[in-house]
């Protein structure tokens, strides 16, 4: 109390002030703020008070504001993105009701370049008082691209491994998880824009597999224009749904691909592409078994508030999930 007595709002109102202005702005050629450059600014500047390093401290973090901590976001200019993210996220919650009807919503994207990499010398357990300790330097044995779909209604996973992501693996890959679902009457692909999920190929099986009548009336496919108007056509069988531009974050897949690199990728060990692909798909089939769950999709168009009660939270809501999914099996 005696450092706000001290220091009025004017001058608390000039440290915020300075902290969200660029260093060099001022003089100090620095890249961000560090909590000693502020105050040894403030302390040498002759437009502001005197104030401590702790008091320089305090109205930063009674603001909210770390100017010393910075995070990646990546800008989207499509000028469609609250019209594609709005029908996405209906997508979602309308994805329990629309399976009782015959329609699945599915996520489908691929995680790229996943190495198989082998430690020089084997990890050594956890022991009390010790993690796991695991060798620097590591034998690279090649990459293999993971496509995968995440049914939306049930949360279960369906992938493929290959040696690369072409326009046929992803044509095998769609025509896979098909195969499996044969009395759903309509299917929504949830997908980004890569080139493979709008080429000729995929048109043309989609297509077939609904029927020829489709494909020997479509429209002309010669660009990419035409294939997205023809994969979103809401009156067929098959209607893609494509996020916008920057914005593969709203596809449900990309959650659970956090998941596998958790669980199986960042600390796994393979002497080969061929074991890589085995753990991958023990590992999907395991989840699907045990642990597969729709994902309560939270994003409302405002920034997620994060906090260790809602973390709590959401654990809860995931472990009870789980005891239900293993009495109804």
């Amino acid at each position: 109390m005696a450092a706000r007595s001290l220091f009025p709002p004017e001058d608390r109102h000039k440290v915020l002030t300075l902290a969200t202005t660029k260093p060099q702005e001022v003089g100090v050629p620095a890249s961000h703020w560090s909590l000693d450059d502020l105050a040894y600014h403030i302390l040498r500047d002759a437009h502001y008070r005197d104030m401590a390093r702790s008091t320089v401290q305090r109205i930063l973090a009674e603001a909210d504001l770390k100017p010393h901590k910075s995070r990646y976001w990546l800008h989207s200019d499509d000028p469609d993105f609250e019209t594609k993210a709005l029908d996405i996220c209906r997508l979602y919650l309308d994805a329990p009701r629309l399976y009782q009807q015959g329609e699945l919503v599915i996520c489908v994207d691929e995680k790229t370049g996943i190495q198989a990499l082998e430690r020089l010398h084997p990890t050594k357990p956890a022991q009390p008082g010790r993690p796991a300790l695991r060798e620097f330097e590591y034998r690279r044995h090649g990459t293999r691209c993971l496509l995968a779909s995440l049914v939306v209604p049930t949360g279960q996973v369906i992938g493929s491994v290959t040696a690369r992501r072409g326009t046929w693996d992803f044509v095998r890959h769609v025509r896979d998880v098909v195969v499996q679902f044969p009395h759903v009457q309509r299917f929504h692909w949830v997908m980004d824009n890569l080139n493979t999920h709008w080429s000729f190929k995929l048109c043309q099986y989609l297509a077939r597999a609904e029927g020829e009548a489709v494909w020997q009336g479509r429209p002309a496919l010669r660009t990419g224009v035409q294939r997205r108007a023809f994969l979103t056509d809401p009156s067929h069988k098959h209607v893609a749904h494509y996020t916008p531009k920057h914005g593969s974050w709203l596809n449900q897949v990309e959650i659970w691909f956090g998941v596998l690199s958790r669980r199986l990728l960042r600390r796994g060990e393979f002497r080969s592409v061929q074991e890589l692909a085995e753990r991958i798909l023990a590992f999907i089939a395991h989840y699907d078994r045990h642990h597969a769950h729709p994902y309560e999709w939270t994003y409302t168009g405002k920034p997620l508030v994060s906090g260790d009660a809602k973390r709590k939270r959401k654990r809860l809501r995931y472990r009870r999930m789980q005891l239900v999914n293993m009495r109804t099996r």
